[in-house]
């Protein structure tokens, strides 16, 4: 007799479920904006939860914060940590400029994220990721939304200076130890206490007092920055030498040279500066305030001409300048802030005749020649491992590289 066996199909498992998440920025934390991220919230967590094929792995929004840094951005941060621990299968973004402005983080992220296999999609540039095509697309879109925000930024910039030249102030630092910005009359305030403080300082300046005993007297009353921080050397030096305690603003001290990175810098000279006189209530009266000056000018002087290395010698820690002190039977150059309560540094240290014999070779000069160095060395860069990066005045750069036995007899 036959046997007749039933044969039972195995039920299909369902598809697993994707974990999707979305990301949403916007620059600046305005009314109009903040309803912008919370509206591309509210869209996203609709639209994930609606899809049944997807699980939802929740909505990341940073506000207020540029696209053209991501280590500043904290959700951004969790959510590729979130991705590393596997959280996440999808990424869904509005566009690429919300994304990164920034043509390298853009590219380095999407990378990792595909490694990890992730998939990010960009909506208004209907780009995914993980396509053939997406990296080519990506990196031709990151680089126009890398000049949207240089031009962005010069129009920023243009408006700012605009600004400057019509006397309106607007002030970077609303927070002085003596002044609080009022925003509605658009100018500093004195506050009566804090201003006795600070005339107390300039007076022991003009007196002859050191900044570094400055900064302890200070402490030691127990006056604190508007921080709460104590003083220090240069934080006294700062003050002194700011007009603003005069009544006066100097402008574009400092500008943005690169809208990317955000690298801020001193400006020598690249860019105009608008002083405006007499802008608020001055802390210091003009006669004070030209003894200061006078002050400044003296002490100036009295910086011994036989220490051609005095504001040449730069660390590249934390871009102070090197200061002498004598050692033994010579003398040594150390950074600056070595001596500051509460700061260290491990740049190397130099003796004066080692400097002597380095540049002594690197100059072509059978002795030192104090006129020979300081119109040939603009500046000198001390680097981490001791070599030293000089900067000479017919633009050419050359590098004392440290050796062993150089490192040995130094420790």
């Amino acid at each position: 007799m036959k046997k007749i066996t039933r044969i039972k199909h195995a039920a299909k498992a369902l598809p697993k479920r994707k974990k999707v998440a979305a990301y949403a920025r916007v620059s600046r934390d305005t009314v109009r904006l903040m309803n912008s991220v919370s509206a591309q919230i509210s869209y996203y967590s609709t639209l994930i939860q609606g899809n049944s094929q997807w699980e939802y792995a929740g909505v990341y929004a940073d506000c207020g914060i540029s696209g053209t840094d991501i280590s500043k951005r904290d959700e951004f941060i969790r959510m590729l940590a979130d991705c590393e621990a596997g959280k996440i299968d999808i990424i869904l973004c509005k566009s690429i400029s919300r994304f990164a402005r920034n043509t390298v983080d853009l590219l380095e992220t999407v990378r990792h994220l595909k490694e990890l296999g992730i998939e990010v999609r960009f909506e208004k540039e209907r780009i995914n990721s993980l396509s053939q095509d997406g990296e080519l697309m990506l990196s031709l879109l990151a680089s126009f939304a890398q000049e949207e925000s240089r031009s962005i930024s010069g129009n920023c910039k243009w408006g700012i200076r605009k600004r400057f030249q019509s006397g309106e102030i607007g002030v970077a630092n609303k927070h002085l130890l003596g002044y609080r910005y009022n925003e509605e009359l658009e100018k500093y305030m004195i506050i009566p206490q804090e201003a006795e403080a600070v005339r107390w300082m300039f007076q022991m300046y003009i007196d002859g007092v050191p900044l570094r005993r400055i900064a302890e007297n200070m402490n030691r009353t127990g006056i604190r920055s508007v921080r709460g921080n104590k003083f220090q050397e240069g934080t006294v030096r700062q003050m002194i030498f700011n007009e603003v305690y005069a009544g006066d603003i100097r402008r574009q001290k400092c500008y943005i040279a690169d809208p990317v990175t955000k690298t801020k810098v001193k400006n020598n000279g690249e860019l105009p500066q608008y002083y405006m006189a007499g802008c608020h209530e001055a802390i210091i009266d003009r006669e004070t305030y030209a003894k200061v000056q006078a002050e400044m000018k003296r002490r100036a002087a009295m910086r011994n001409p036989a220490y051609p290395f005095t504001r040449r010698i730069k660390c590249s820690a934390c871009g102070m300048f090197y200061t002498r002190r004598i050692y033994k039977n010579d003398a040594k150059w150390f950074c600056r802030s070595k001596k500051e309560t509460g700061m260290t540094c491990k740049s190397h240290n130099y003796l004066e005749s080692e400097l002597y014999k380095i540049f002594s070779e690197m100059l072509s000069m059978d002795t030192f020649d104090h006129k020979v160095f300081e119109t040939s060395v603009q500046e000198i860069i001390s680097l981490p491992d001791g070599s030293l990066k000089v900067h000479l005045y017919s633009g050419e750069t050359k590098l004392w590289a440290v050796t062993a036995r150089e490192t040995k007899a130094r420790a």
